[in-house]
């Protein structure tokens, strides 16, 4: 099988990502993985291939909520790009698969020895938080229903398959929302034939069917991207 090649380094000139590839490892992602911790030092920095990360945010004594997701696109440890060593986020293995793993202080040097890097990297610095701006309007003022439409098409296009596994546990944790909100709105997608859920296997069965239900935020997500890094 042919493992998907991280996005972000594939725009680098050939010289720039053969160097930062030099200094990386490759990984496997386990599901459920907690990568680093709000406040922590940033020990490396990812750049997933067919993995995908959840950035979650969470307030005292409050369940957390996912903001960002992180999969082939892009890559986990942006902050470092400003430099900043701390993540103001908890980062979990939401899909498992293979990353590439650099060491904070060479990927730092890198860094600062690459334009082309730099270039890209605060590109995606923009996308990104115009992800975190998105997420955070779309829980306020978009329906349950909508959200996790929005969310499986996202989950769908990191994880490289119409088919994933996912409780509704852990798809409430994501959404910040009760479980029988998610059971509701999880069922009537599956009545209409958008998705088939069963023991926490979903698969998208009606890809334009759930483009539709979800809300405007997937479309300017990808938009926001596709302008910067398309």
């Amino acid at each position: 099988m042919v493992v998907a090649e991280n996005h972000l380094l594939s725009l680098l000139p050939r010289r720039d990502r053969l160097r930062l590839i030099a200094i990386s490892e490759s990984v496997y992602l386990e599901l459920g993985t907690v990568l680093c911790e709000p406040g922590e030092p940033t020990r490396h920095a990812y750049f997933p291939n067919d993995c995908f990360i959840s950035l979650v945010t969470a307030m005292e004594g409050e369940p957390g909520l996912e903001v960002g997701m992180v999969g082939r696109e892009g890559m986990l440890g942006a902050q470092l790009v400003l430099g900043v060593s701390a993540i103001p986020l908890h980062a979990l293995v939401q899909g498992p698969g293979m990353a590439r793993r650099i060491d904070a202080a060479p990927f730092r040097r890198e860094l600062g020895a690459s334009k082309p890097l730099q270039r890209v990297l605060n590109r995606y610095l923009y996308v990104l938080m115009a992800q975190l701006a998105t997420s955070s309007a779309c829980t306020r003022f978009h329906s349950i229903g909508a959200r996790l439409a929005r969310w499986l098409l996202m989950s769908e296009d990191r994880a490289h398959s119409d088919s994933f596994h996912l409780t509704h546990e852990f798809l409430a944790y994501m959404l910040g929302v009760r479980r029988v909100g998610i059971t509701g709105a999880a069922s009537e997608l599956q009545r209409r034939g958008l998705i088939r859920y069963h023991r926490g296997e979903i698969t998208v069965v009606d890809r334009t069917g759930l483009e539709a239900a979800a809300c405007a935020c997937y479309a300017s997500d990808l938009h926001a991207y596709d302008q910067l890094l398309g």
